[in-house]
């Protein structure tokens, strides 16, 4: 049965998007796109409907990932239901999605995306939205870590 990740940060514009893109592309690297799926959303819906920051998406550029989700809101209703990993980018988002949940069974999807980092250091991902160039670096130096071994996690 194919596993389903959804990563999550405020917006959907930086973060998520980028973890998205990121754990895409070693889905494919490593061949298993028939068995893993994921997706990103906001726990906000202040940039529904709009592709991914440019500033994030050209940071991502150069590494080789495209940002093609477009941003949306987390729905409780469908997406606990849906997805086996639920990924919050910070302990905001965590503790955001662990309100929105509806039983022990929702709960226990949630995660922090640097709970699976093979590298100390960091313990949450920060919101580059604000900042200089070297914080949306600094995302995607932290995803690559973490997605490798969210990847482990998933893969069992």
């Amino acid at each position: 049965m194919k596993k389903s990740v959804l990563f999550v940060c405020l917006g959907n514009i930086c973060r998520s998007p980028s973890a998205e893109a990121v754990f895409n592309s070693l889905i494919k690297k490593n061949g298993l796109e028939n068995l893993i799926e994921c997706d990103s959303a906001g726990t906000a819906a202040y940039h529904e409907g709009e592709p991914a920051d440019q500033r994030m998406q050209s940071h991502a550029i150069r590494r080789g990932y495209r940002l093609t989700s477009i941003a949306r809101q987390f729905d409780p209703a469908d997406d606990f239901d849906r997805f086996d990993y639920i990924i919050g980018m910070d302990d905001d988002n965590v503790n955001d999605l662990q309100d929105l949940a509806s039983s022990e069974e929702d709960v226990n999807k949630i995660y922090k995306m640097t709970d699976f980092c093979s590298q100390g250091g960091h313990y949450s991902i920060p919101d580059p939205y604000y900042g200089g160039s070297d914080g949306f670096e600094l995302v995607l130096d932290i995803l690559e870590d973490a997605c490798e071994g969210l990847l482990n996690e998933v893969r069992g």
